[in-house]
């Protein structure tokens, strides 16, 4: 097709004469490209700007024309310049489809960013294709590959869902597998975010002011700890964007959103607010200040990857009174590390408390979604056991149990009871009264048990490698050994578990 048209062009000109003459202004391509960091700054005038910023800082382009456009722009900004235009080249991957192909238009995989922003159904899709200059062949093609690909259309993502989903996957090396339904389910996210806002502005009601001084030390537990992961994300944060990790720094916000500050901190401070006992008044008082605090830095913290919600959402917060705060999200301070924030023995134990809970959840029939039942948390040191009991309040409302009843190692654990086993000192279980299915109860613990193993094996495959004894400091042997201990421990309580499920069921 494409001979047959060169052949056409080459027949309609035959005989004629042209005089063909080179714009004297004009620079190849890629030369001109070259000039780039240059003619910006008003080059080859001396002008106030390049003598401010040039050099640059930090070129952002792409792996395939490292040498088409970035080798000449250093070649040139040395020899016009007289220093490399920038110090620093970040190269972002390159965007392919779903299955890892490039984007082709006589294939049909290629993405319009803006049909993911603004979303198109699939007769938008095959239209579009028509409306390019493919042949027929291969315009069947491309057809095929869009009803394959997208048979429900593109939902609308929005701008903030796409960017963030483009800046997660940079972890992935030279090349971006971009799957829409990726991008979907952080359209979705950022509803969690208005619904997180929705219940802020709820609890704090219209006359909210913050306090001048906000006393870390006077708060219930809880704040305490979602106080110490925020701070924990904004070092990881801020140490990712440093080393231009932003995978890293996406994983680090949208772990702290999601996993603890929407499913453990606003569902934990909930019960302050059922009533209006007034013994309560104190924690609902640091639970709003803490939401708010939360709220504030989370939202400056998410905004480089999110602008546009985050600006939205950021205007709706309440504004504390006397304050100097900026007219936009954009220009106000980012979060810093806050040293009065840390609590690493707090976070210690709520990893304990959330693994008793997440333990507690997974050990309900899927059938049941509401139904109470008794719990039973089997203690085998002193330190656990003060833990729990500091804690046990939160357990059961986050586990949605009936009770949860603290036992010590010698204690009977009661009949029909699903277990699970947290730690080398912890158990818990959950009675399920009649509904105990004993092959299923197997087949966990059964699962667990390799899990372990698999660890276990690990482990001592390295301990016992050639020059391990020798090369490796003594505080990584110490440790070694203690996670073994701990490995082979919870062996032992699996042991346990099976003999006493074989035991109360009659399995011999």
């Amino acid at each position: 097709m494409k001979a047959m048209q060169t052949w056409k062009h080459r027949k309609s000109i035959q005989g004629k004469k042209f005089q063909l003459n080179q714009d004297p202004d004009v620079l190849d391509t890629w030369f001109s490209s070259g000039l780039f960091p240059l003619t910006v700054l008003g080059w080859p005038d001396d002008t106030a700007d390049l003598r401010a910023f040039y050099p640059t800082s930090v070129l952002e382009t792409g792996l395939d024309i490292l040498f088409f456009w970035v080798a000449r722009m250093v070649m040139m900004g040395m020899q016009l310049g007289g220093d490399v235009p920038f110090q620093k080249v970040y190269l972002h991957p390159i965007i392919r489809d779903a299955r890892g192909c490039k984007m082709s238009k006589s294939l049909g995989n290629v993405i319009d960013p803006l049909e993911v922003i603004n979303g198109m159904s699939l007769d938008g899709l095959l239209k579009r294709l028509e409306e390019g200059n493919l042949d027929p062949n291969e315009l069947k093609i491309a057809k095929e590959g869009k009803k394959k690909d997208y048979p429900d259309g593109i939902a609308e993502c929005g701008t903030d869902a796409l960017r963030f989903a483009l800046i997660s996957y940079t972890s992935q090396s030279d090349r971006i597998n971009l799957d829409i339904k990726r991008v979907v389910g952080y359209r979705q996210w950022c509803n969690k975010l208005w619904n997180a806002i929705r219940f802020a502005m709820g609890k704090l009601g219209d006359n909210y002011t913050l306090p001048a001084t906000i006393d870390v030390s006077l708060m219930p537990p809880i704040c305490k700890w979602i106080l110490s992961v925020l701070n924990k994300a904004i070092g990881k944060t801020v140490t990712s964007l440093e080393a231009y990790k932003f995978s890293d720094a996406t994983s680090a916000i949208y772990s702290w959103w999601q996993y603890q500050l929407c499913d453990v901190f606003i569902e934990a401070i909930k019960p302050y607010f059922f009533n209006d006992f007034q013994e309560f008044e104190p924690a609902r008082a640091a639970s709003r200040d803490t939401l708010w605090v939360c709220l504030d830095a989370g939202l400056r913290l998410l905004h480089p990857f999110m602008p546009y919600v985050t600006e939205e959402l950021w205007q709706r917060l309440p504004q504390p009174k006397d304050s100097c705060r900026k007219d936009s999200i954009m220009i106000s301070e980012y979060p810093s590390p806050v040293e009065e924030w840390i609590n690493d023995k707090l976070e210690n134990e709520m990893d304990i408390v959330l693994d008793a809970v997440n333990k507690l959840r997974s050990l309900k029939p899927p059938t049941e979604t509401n139904e109470r039942r008794p719990a039973f948390a089997l203690c085998r040191s002193q330190q656990i056991a003060e833990t729990i009991q500091c804690y046990q309040s939160l357990i059961m409302f986050l586990s949605s149990v009936l009770h949860l009843k603290i036992l010590a190692e010698n204690d009977e654990t009661p009949a029909e009871c699903a277990t699970a086993v947290v730690n080398k000192d912890l158990s818990v279980y959950l009675q399920l009264q009649g509904a105990l299915n004993a092959d299923a109860e197997r087949e966990k613990l059964r699962k667990k048990r390799d899990e372990i193993q698999k660890l276990q094996n690990a482990l001592t495959q390295k301990m016992d490698a050639s020059g391990y004894r020798e090369k490796a400091p003594q505080s990584v042997q110490e440790e070694d050994m203690r996670k073994l201990t701990a490995l082979l421990e919870q062996l032992e309580i699996i042991s346990e578990a099976e003999k006493k499920l074989d035991a109360k069921t009659g399995n011999n």
